[in-house]
């Protein structure tokens, strides 16, 4: 739990703003990730305050360019950026505490942004509000083309999430649910193979033409013997 800058009071996991003097922290990215601030080459702005964004680079590999608002604080990444980001700075996670998560899930959003739908920095269209994994208590804004918004203290709340097992939770509710859509598909089959021996089969009570004209036939000798009888 990370310490507020101004006066250590302990921040909370769901919060940016210290409790005691209010102050607002970069829980992120300060004591987190060493980081160089550059001048932005593309025109984004933040969906939050309409402000530009700032490009930083977080050195991660050599070069780890997002764009982030100086002033609410909120991060963008580009399309896959996001995960390579979590996958560097969380590893050696072997075990899922569930309690730790069903906190996560309780905890909410980090952010006192009202959940409203906001535009892509990028493109400048409504993106999609979405789940980041299994009772990690984030929705993330996404644009599928141009990638993913972060408001101030998601990044550290999914960090947190992936140390207490929210991946391996993720990959095991995966399989679950591979092996679920299996077991469907495996009955459709059955289902559909016993009815198609059933109607190739089953022949009893359907009606057969030639049982007719045997029939139509006999009654027209038998009407025939009565007429030379009378004769």
């Amino acid at each position: 739990m990370p310490n507020c800058t101004n006066c250590s009071a302990p921040i909370p996991l769901n919060a940016v703003s210290c409790d005691y003097c209010g102050s607002r922290n970069d829980v992120d990215l300060k004591g987190v990730h060493y980081y160089t601030t550059h001048e932005s080459d593309r025109e984004r702005l933040c969906p939050v305050c309409t402000v530009h964004l700032r490009t930083i680079d977080l050195g991660i590999g050599g070069k780890f360019f997002i764009e982030r608002c100086e002033e609410c604080l909120g991060l963008f990444f580009d399309p896959g950026e996001l995960e390579a980001l979590l996958e560097q700075s969380v590893k050696n996670v072997f075990e899922i505490n569930r309690s730790r998560l069903e906190l996560f899930k309780l905890s909410g959003q980090t952010s006192s942004r009202v959940a409203t739908y906001v535009k892509c920095p990028t493109c400048a269209t409504m993106m999609n509000r979405i789940n980041f994994g299994a009772r990690s208590g984030v929705v993330i804004d996404r644009c599928k083309e141009h990638g993913v918004w972060l408001d101030a203290g998601e990044l550290r709340q999914l960090c947190e999430w992936m140390k207490a097992g929210g991946q391996l939770l993720d990959k095991e509710r995966a399989e679950e649910r591979k092996k679920e859509a299996m077991i469907l598909e495996e009955e459709r089959r059955q289902n559909r193979s016993q009815g198609g021996a059933t109607t190739g089969s089953d022949t009893s009570g359907q009606f057969d033409p030639s049982m007719k004209s045997d029939h139509d036939l006999l009654d027209s000798v038998f009407k025939a013997v009565r007429f030379f009888i009378k004769l």
